[in-house]
């Protein structure tokens, strides 16, 4: 068992020796032969405790079966092992053991399917961050995400130098006086350059430490935001190493053109306050704003997409009934009086049905893939691979799924233990138009379709829908009972109260069939709520920068605007003058993160096979909040300067 499982259950006594009971039908008892550390927060490995598989089965002939995939394999392997050799070899055994194994099982082409099969052996320490695609139960990380949230970081580090470079270059007029005095004296340009170059790199060595010491501060935040348990490695050289290297680099990298173009000034022209360079760096500026809101657009793209994906999870009809339904957790642990116990269920007036079964249309519950083909058509190789599985009469009620073809399980029936109710898309798999009475077999055991019912999402969406058999069987781990009543702290009491007198030594637990189905899909929401966070910083960083970029150029065309007004100019056209550049360079930007953000996220929406479609709205929402938000933005100072007294504009030195 594990340090933190000793600790809690024999805080004042020695665990080795101890005996434990697993909480399970079986009841098996093990003895407690060592303390394990707990693992780390980083490991996809997560438990309390281990027990032996060595000649240990959990159904007849488990160990035995080349077609048993249950559990995920680890192997140490000799230090001077050649891993491609081995993985050759595995391919051997398998092509060797399998390929009977699948035709004995009607799976004519087996030689066939293997040769698209290949065994990859991956180090331990790639698991937890590259194992997204692998299914083996386990929590694990997603280098995808690491690198994702990384690249938006640095885009957002990209907005914030652009914001140094434009304001460095648009405060020109004020230096410049500073960069003529300094030239007469004597100072060379490399001297200068080194000046304005130190100057952001102490900006930008400021801004990360004060960065990092917010970051400390919103961490907790963020590990509840993305599920994470990250903390940060204060005590470690490299922390230190790679957060100076990052600040002297963005230091000069934003301090960069703005040294070389001040220090570029003639000392005459800077000291007559002829340097009105401005102007020379407009298309510069053009384009780091264009740059700015191209990225800030394309978050707000991302995250909005995001968001329709997920409304479309949740909102898109899944073929059962998952609002109101308790399931109640290690029901097998009751053994024979389950029965009893759901019969004491259904007298409570807010209970409208139960059913017992180990699998649920949820993550995390019984799987179990299995061969299977139309009576007697084994030998033509018509089999095909779907999930079956053991429920009670009650499943299709309690779960409201829709039967479009022949009836329900009849607990008055006898003959229905051999009976089966299939899904649309395993009928369609074995070419059964009227699938009703139609019998099929699975390894020697022969069931009659008495019913068809509609297709529902029993696994995430980014898996496609596949065959599915239903037959009564004595799984019986968990208890899905269908609640009528918005009370649902009332049911839990009274369910409690039932359970006592069964298990009075063993707690009710229980969980929300609608918490379970939205708990797949918390990696989704996480990555969603992460997004809009970072979309909602680079637009507040471009923003920003773009007030301030207005406010100098709003500054710097005072007097042009008083001559403008004495003129005749209107309010209405000033503002438009002051404006149309920046709304030209934004609507530049939308059709830039157009078309980038719709390639990268129908890259991301791959990865669900039931997803929604892109369309046009959500560029022409997204465009007209960001004119929206530049207006909003550059609006103030340039009304302020529209509506200013002409004289006072014209009077100011």
């Amino acid at each position: 068992i594990s340090q933190s499982m000793a600790d809690k259950y024999f805080p004042e006594e020695d665990a080795i020796g101890q005996t434990v009971i697993l909480d399970n039908k079986q009841g098996e008892a093990f003895k407690i032969s060592g303390i394990m550390a707990d693992f780390p927060t980083n490991s996809h490995i997560r438990y309390n405790f281990l027990i032996t598989l060595s000649e240990v089965e959990f159904w007849p002939g488990e160990q035995r079966f080349w077609a048993a995939t249950n559990y995920p394999t680890y192997v140490r392997l000799h230090p001077d092992t050649n891993v491609k050799e081995l993985e050759q070899k595995l391919m051997e055994i398998s092509h060797k053991y399998r390929v009977p194994n699948m035709k004995k099982y009607g799976i004519a082409e087996a030689d066939e399917i293997l040769t698209k099969v290949s065994f990859e052996l991956q180090p331990i320490r790639d698991i937890h961050l590259h194992s997204a695609d692998i299914d083996d139960d386990l929590t694990h990380g997603d280098i995808r995400i690491v690198w994702l949230f990384g690249t938006i970081a640095v885009f957002i580090l990209i907005i914030a130098c652009i914001n140094f470079i434009n304001l460095s270059t648009a405060k020109s007029a004020i230096r410049a006086k500073e960069v003529g005095l300094r030239k007469v004296v004597g100072s060379y340009k490399r001297q200068l350059v080194q000046q304005f170059l130190t100057e952001s790199v102490v900006y930008s060595m400021l801004s990360f430490l004060i960065g990092v010491l917010i970051a400390g501060m919103l961490l907790p935040y963020f590990n509840q935001l993305s599920g994470k348990a990250l903390a940060f490695p204060w005590t470690h050289p490299q922390l230190w190493l790679v957060l100076l290297g990052a600040s002297l680099l963005m230091g000069v990298i934003a301090g960069l053109y703005p040294a070389f173009y001040l220090s570029a000034f003639q000392p005459i022209q800077a000291l007559k306050d002829q340097t009105n360079r401005i102007s020379n760096t407009t298309n510069i500026q053009s384009a780091l704003v264009v740059v700015q809101f191209t990225i800030s657009i394309a978050l707000i793209i991302g995250t909005y997409i995001v968001h329709e994906q997920m409304g479309y999870i949740f909102n898109k009809k899944l073929g059962f009934e998952k609002e109101q339904v308790v399931i109640l957790n290690s029901t097998h642990t009751l053994g024979d009086k389950i029965g009893t116990f759901k019969k004491e269920l259904l007298t409570l007036p807010e209970v409208s049905a139960a059913t017992v079964s180990g699998s649920l249309p949820v993550r995390g519950t019984i799987r179990n893939y299995n061969q299977i083909w139309k009576e007697g058509g084994k030998e033509e190789g018509g089999s095909v691979s779907a999930q079956i599985w053991k429920v009670d009469h009650d499943y299709v009620k309690a779960l409201g799924l829709n039967i479009v073809a022949g009836r329900d399980f009849n607990v008055d029936l006898p003959t229905d233990s051999q009976a089966m109710i299939i899904n649309q898309t395993l009928a369609k798999e074995l070419g059964l138009i009227d699938a009703v009475g139609q019998r099929v077999a699975n390894h020697e055991d022969v069931k009659q379709i008495i019913g068809v019912v509609d297709d529902f999402h029993f696994e995430s969406m980014k898996e496609e829908i596949v065959g599915l058999g239903l037959i009564i069987g004595n799984e019986s781990a968990l208890m899905s009972v269908k609640v009528n009543s918005q009370d649902m702290a009332g049911f839990i009491q009274h369910a409690t109260g039932i359970w006592k007198n069964f298990a009075p030594h063993q707690s009710l637990r229980y969980s929300f069939l609608d918490e379970s189905f939205a708990a797949m899909y918390e990696d989704v929401q996480t990555t969603k709520h992460i997004v809009r966070n970072f979309a909602i910083l680079a637009v507040i960083v471009a923003c920003l920068g773009l007030y301030a970029l207005s406010s100098f150029t709003t500054e710097q065309r005072r007097k042009e605007i008083g001559i403008r007004k004495i003129l005749g100019a209107s309010v209405n056209s000033i503002f438009r003058l002051l404006t149309q550049r920046f709304l030209v360079l934004v609507s530049l930007a939308i059709l830039i993160a157009g078309p980038v953000s719709w390639y990268v996220m129908q890259k991301w929406l791959q990865d669900f096979e039931y997803r929604i479609d892109i369309g046009w709205r959500v560029f022409a929402l997204s465009g007209l909040l960001s004119i929206f938000i530049t207006l909003l933005t550059v609006g103030f100072q340039t009304l302020r300067a529209a509506t200013d007294n002409p004289v006072k504009a014209l009077g100011r030195e």
